[in-house]
């Protein structure tokens, strides 16, 4: 009966190539289960109670909101007539040259459209997601608020999501299913890779990245 031939030791070189494998494979499982969840939660419609309906802000023209920002008004404004809150929180501050807050521009189309004055709350701080978050949680928490249902787009409602429970506000999202974001699939597609790679940033070093992947997309 012949011997068994001598088992070969994995050399550095194969020890190294199954260590970059692994990571690999780590990163992709990492990548690719963010991006799920920003699809997965991109796709829920929460109408529970709340104490405020808080409103993201995205482009106004000198107090004339985007496409993208009045469907977001639009949601809130029927969460708000549902009974979800009796409070609508618009969010978003504005650049050097603007007239507007994103805020006001918010509260200006509100109450065109029947909201009551006295049941918005414009919190006009802020140039990317999470700066606008932690003012409108400031302003919240100050009043006794604590839960807010989120209003923003799909693919961003994640997340606005985690930042809002971050800065101590009990959140839940109901985002926007028109405008223009939502109409296309490669649209769809490129605000869910923006979406997975802002939140992975944000979990990392708990900064904002807006601009960053703003830039990188066009």
């Amino acid at each position: 009966m012949s011997a068994a031939p001598p088992r070969t030791r994995p050399t550095r070189a194969s020890w190294l190539r199954r260590v970059a494998f692994g990571a690999v494979l780590v990163l992709l499982a990492v990548v690719g289960g963010t991006a799920f969840r920003v699809w997965q939660v991109a796709r829920g419609n929460d109408r529970s109670q709340a104490d405020v309906i808080v409103v993201l802000g995205a482009a106004q023209y000198n107090g004339k909101p985007s496409d993208i920002f009045s469907a977001r008004l639009e949601k809130a404004k029927q969460l708000y007539d549902a009974g979800v809150a009796k409070t609508i929180v618009t969010a978003g501050g504005k650049k050097a040259a603007d007239n507007y807050t994103e805020a006001q521009a918010g509260v200006l189309w509100l109450t065109k459209h029947g909201v009551p004055q006295s049941a918005t709350l414009a919190v006009g701080e802020g140039s990317d997601t999470l700066r606008s978050l932690r003012a409108v949680s400031d302003q919240v928490q100050a009043r006794g608020w604590h839960t807010a249902v989120l209003v923003s787009d799909p693919w961003h409602s994640f997340r606005s999501r985690t930042m809002a429970e971050d800065l101590g506000l009990d959140a839940w999202t109901a985002p926007t299913h028109s405008g223009p974001i939502v109409q296309e699939r490669g649209t769809q597609i490129r605000y869910i890779f923006r979406e997975t790679g802002a939140l992975l940033f944000y979990k990392l070093t708990k900064s904002p990245a807006d601009e960053l992947f703003d830039t990188m997309l066009g």
